[in-house]
């Protein structure tokens, strides 16, 4: 049905935070134990739940920080062969309360900006990073395709990237 066909969908979203500290210097990053890439705090969206209730859900879940000051930035599509099509909804985020906690899903780490693209971090990823860099950038979608651990196309509104 259509219904069961738009759950699925929504089944292959995701919301994800570039956060950054109070002084603006810093990305809070995570190095996934399981993957060996460092990667923006994320999630999938569980049933009933937006985009955005998923993003600040992990990073409270992820963090134990809550948000109190985030913006919609972009829309990511990830391609690749053998792994369902998926949508992350990417937020920047800068205001947040709380304590940090030990996060489950790997080491959490303050990451100064400029060593962010140094990081093993994905190639496509390294493009959505310097998207957000700027915080008075428009909203962008971002195509990425991928073979196996390989970018392959890489393609911004609509518009094919140099890769």
């Amino acid at each position: 049905s259509k219904w069961e066909e738009k759950a699925m969908r929504r089944e292959k979203s995701c919301g994800a935070v570039l956060f950054r500290d109070l002084s603006g210097e810093r990305i809070f990053l995570v190095l996934h134990s399981t993957q060996g890439h460092w990667t923006l705090c994320k999630g999938h969206v569980e049933p009933g739940e937006t985009e955005q209730e998923t993003a600040v859900r992990e990073i409270r879940e992820e963090t134990g920080l809550t948000l109190t000051d985030y913006r919609f930035r972009g829309i990511v599509t990830f391609v690749s062969q053998g792994w369902e099509t998926e949508y992350m909804h990417l937020y920047t985020a800068g205001g947040y309360t709380g304590t940090l906690l030990e996060c489950s899903e790997g080491n959490l780490e303050w990451v100064p900006r400029e060593k962010v693209q140094d990081l093993p971090i994905w190639e496509g990823d390294k493009l959505f990073f310097r998207l957000m860099e700027d915080p008075d950038s428009p909203f962008f979608s971002l195509k990425l395709s991928y073979q196996g651990d390989r970018l392959v196309y890489a393609a911004l509104d609509g518009k094919e990237l140099p890769l």
